[in-house]
This record gives C-alpha cells, structure tokens and sequence, in this order.
C-alpha cells in the first residue's frame, strides 16, 4: 500500500471514531444510595411485607436513607436495646448484683443452727456461669466461717425479689419449654437452662437412657420416660414434653440402635429450687447437714421467715458487673438477662414510688415489671422518644406485643453515640464479622469490623439497629426492621435481605453538612 494512502486511511479512521465517540450518549449517573435500597425493597418477594428503615449521619446530621421509618413495627430481639439504655442510665455500668445466704437464728457453740437457712436471690443471672461459677461454695464457705456445722430447720431457696411472673409480658405458651424463654427469676442459676442428653438402651425394646449435665439438674424434673430402643431399619424420632407450669419431663418416641447420643437444652422449671440443691451440696461437702426440707418460694408467695426480726446475714456473692451482664445481654442475646435487667430497674422504681408516696394512702398494686415498664416509659421520654414510637411490654424483645418504629431506634442511637459515660451501651453491640450474632454476618472485608449492631429475629421478623463507619470513614445510626415476610423456597437467609441494606449504606458517599438546626436536631453532640 503505497505510504500517502495509508496516511490517508490513518486519517479517516480518527475521524471516524472521534465522530462515532461524539454521538455515543453519556454514561448514566450511579445509582444513589436511595434508589439502590428502594430499588432492593422493591422486589416482588417483599409485596407482602412491611419496612421500616432509618438511616442518619452521626457526623453531620443529614438523613442519608428512610423508609417508612415512623411505622410501628414489632422490633424482636434489637429491643434490647432499649432494655439495656434503661439499665445503663437507672443503675450504672458498674452496679453489682448480691445474692445472699441469710439464717432465721444464730448457731449455738456446737454449730447447730435451730432455725432455717435462706438462700436470698436480687436477680443475678449469672450464678453458674464461667463468669460466677463458685458461688455456691462462697456461701458455703460463708456458712462454715460463721461456725455452722448442722442447719435443724429447712434451707429456702428466696426468689419473692421479683413479684412479677417468671416470663415476660406477651411470651408465646410454645415457647416457654424451649431454652431461649427460660423463667426470669430472682434466683436464676445455669442460666436457668438444663442440658439433657439422650442415647439408646443396650438392646431393641430397652428404655432409652437420659442423663442429664451436671447430674444434679435431674433433680428439677420428674421424669418420665416412655422412649424405647428401636432396631434398623427404623430411625430415631424423639420428643419432649413440659406443659408450662408443670415439672413432669415426658419423654417419648424411639431411640435407633447403637443412634450416637444427642443433646437438647431445655428451660427449668423451677431455677430456685435448683439453686437450692447445689448450695445443699455444697454445704455437704463442708460438712454442713440440713436436716430439714428444701423448698422454693416466688411471688405472690412470702417468706415469713425472712419477715422475723432474728434474721442475720450469713455470707454474700456478687455478680459481674452490669457492664458485663450487658455485654453477654447484647452479643448473644441473651433473654434472661435482659428480662432481669429490666426487673432490677423495676425494684428500684418501685422504692421511688413508695418513697414518693410516704405518708400518703399506699398506691394501688403493681408488678416489678409493670413498674420498669413505667421507667421505661419515663425514660424513653426524656430522649424525645413518645409512647406512640415505642410501646414495650417486657425486656428481652420475645413478645410480638412489643411495637417500635425505625425512626425511635435512630433517637436512641443518636443519643448513645458520642457520650463518654455511655461507652458501656456502644461497646456491648455485636461486631460484623467478628463476635456475637454478628459473628457470622457481613464478614466480607469491606463489612467485617465496620458494623456494630444488635440483631434481632422471630418467625416472619428480623431487625437490626446501631452503629456503621462507612468506607469514606463516615459515621451512621441505623435501623432496619422488616415484619410479615414469608421466605421464598428458593430463597436465601432473611438476614441476609438486612445485611444487603447494610452494604448500601457502607458504599455511600460522604454526604454534605446539613443545616445547623437540622444537625442539632439529628447528630447530637459530636466528640
């Protein structure tokens, strides 16, 4: 090809394309945060369900997202949240729970006791656990310095603290055999939870073999057992029965041959009557006999023993601090902590109410989870939060009574975000990626360690609230909640539809001050 014509060809084909570039349209703008989300909400598997979402810049105030964030919605489990504010700001991050060993005489110079023992609950959670394990040979080792070396009157295990029912306002009857519902008591141990194990007999037509861990739980049911040993080809099926209210464990079904041996958690029946036997033995094993019967007494019941003018206080444990009790509330949610801590909030409630009304006809009758509910109410008002945005009925978030909307979640957050004295609230949330609920969510590494939330989740509902740092390093409150969504076949997680929002919010710009009026509205104070 001669030189001149490929110079002209190399001369058609730049104008060519730069014509060609020239008519091409320009590129569409991105996606903003709001549509991606509404474009997500969008999706015929959420026709039915309802959302309510909020989503604020802690850092200058602006509204990045929101969805029908004034709807009131049941929370699940995110409330929590509320529940452990209310603690945190009624009894400090440093408050310490007794319990008590208390004797209605004291021992003559041989040791011998004429007059009954009583083990006295406030409403620690954590008696048993990794955190307060030696408890009961504290109290033991109480009674043994004290010089008692015989008790001739009954040990009682007290948990009349609490004069509430031993489940929450709103919790489901089908629940309350299941290890998440367990009883909020006074005098809680084990977390209130029995570990049963089950294994087939030595041969077809054998009775199936229980034990339960630590031996002594067995002591909190009465057992029956019509669960027999079945051969191949047939396969295990098992099945296990307490009516609430009731002590009577009855298992049946079958067993397969040489099946390995399967554990199940279940919820006490009676914590207190169980504290009850593990404090006997260890006073056993000091030596300390108790001639006399081992009983549990709970509201409305009263221990006229304790009302006596003799009573004298033996020994005393402490639990954990509420920072601690909140941590393990918040990370695992954990419904007995919670509960309980909303019950301590309601004894001193009602002591303010009884002061308030020294010298004045006695106010009518009211629970101690009635009076939390109150503190709460109270509460929950002086961070501009109305009855009509958030309307509980117990601590741990279990009851579908419980409504919130997205918008009450963002207020609380906002308010906790920055407050030095408030650390406690913060560094109790659930990492992305790292511990908790959160442990196995958003762990990808432009979430993981970015998230800090607490979940929440029943059937057809899942939420989670609190705090994320954006990738530009901008920090948000958000709350998610979703309710009435029913799981495609083929679909996946419902959380995952959370964490999908989650991601959104983490991919978005830095946005733009808003107005002073807005900002000191919205972000609070800023450190």
């Amino acid at each position: 090809m001669p030189r001149i014509f490929a110079s002209l060809l190399a001369g058609v084909l730049t104008v060519a394309a730069a014509t060609a570039t020239a008519q091409q349209p320009a590129a569409a703008p991105a996606a903003t945060v709001a549509e991606r989300i509404e474009a997500h909400l969008a999706q015929p598997r959420f026709a039915g369900a309802s959302w309510g979402i909020k989503a604020v810049s802690l850092d200058t105030g602006r509204v990045l997202h929101e969805h029908d964030p004034d709807r009131r919605l049941v929370p699940a489990s995110t409330a929590k949240l509320y529940t452990g504010a209310l603690a945190l700001a009624t009894l400090g991050p440093d408050h310490r729970i007794a319990t008590t060993l208390l004797a209605t005489a004291k021992p003559t110079r041989d040791g011998n006791l004429r007059g009954d023992l009583i083990l006295f609950g406030y409403g620690d959670p954590t008696l048993g656990t990794p955190e307060h394990a030696r408890w009961a040979e504290e109290l033991a080792d109480a009674a043994a310095k004290a010089g008692i070396r015989k008790v001739e009157g009954d040990l009682i295990a007290d948990a009349t603290q609490f004069a509430a029912p031993s489940h929450g306002g709103g919790w489901e009857a089908a629940d309350l055999q299941s290890w998440f519902a367990v009883p909020a008591t006074a005098l809680s141990v084990n977390e209130n939870v029995v570990r049963l194990f089950v294994a087939p007999g030595d041969r077809a037509g054998d009775a199936a073999r229980l034990r339960f861990e630590p031996p002594v739980l067995g002591q909190a049911f009465d057992v029956d057992n019509a669960m027999r040993t079945v051969a191949p080809p047939q396969r295990s099926d098992i099945s296990l029965v307490r009516r609430p209210g009731e002590h009577r464990l009855t298992a049946f079904g079958r067993v397969a041959l040489r099946a390995k041996e399967v554990d199940y958690r279940l919820s006490l029946p009676d914590p207190p009557l169980l504290a009850g036997h593990l404090l006997r033995r260890a006073l056993g094993e000091r030596g300390i006999a108790v001639t006399g019967k081992l009983r549990s007494i709970a509201w409305p019941r009263v221990d006229e023993a304790r009302q006596g003018e003799r009573v004298w206080q033996v020994g005393e444990t402490w639990s954990p601090p509420l920072s601690a009790i909140l941590k393990r509330g918040f990370k695992l949610s954990q419904n007995l902590y919670m509960q309980n801590l909303l019950l301590l909030v309601g004894v001193r409630e009602e002591l303010r109410v009884r002061e308030a009304a020294e010298g004045k006809p006695e106010p009518p009758f009211r629970t101690t989870e009635q009076h939390a509910l109150a503190a709460m109410r109270r509460y929950l008002g002086s961070l501009g939060i109305a009855p009509d945005e958030a309307q509980l009925d117990e601590g741990a978030g279990l009851s579908r009574r419980n409504l919130t909307t997205a918008a009450a979640f963002v207020k609380l957050l906002v308010a906790h975000a920055d407050d030095p004295a408030k650390l406690a609230f913060r560094s109790a949330l659930p990492e992305s990626g790292v511990d908790g609920t959160l442990a196995g969510r958003l762990r990808d590494p432009s979430a993981r360690g970015r998230v800090f939330a607490k979940t929440g989740a029943m059937r057809n509902t899942a939420s989670l609230a609190g705090y994320a740092t954006t990738t530009t390093g901008e920090r948000i409150a958000f709350a998610l909640i979703l309710n009435n969504y029913v799981r495609p076949p083929s679909g996946g997680r419902t959380s995952a539809e959370l964490d999908e929002i989650v991601r959104i919010l983490l991919d978005a710009p830095r946005s733009a001050p808003a107005d002073r009026a807005a900002a000191g509205a919205t972000a609070g104070p800023q450190p």
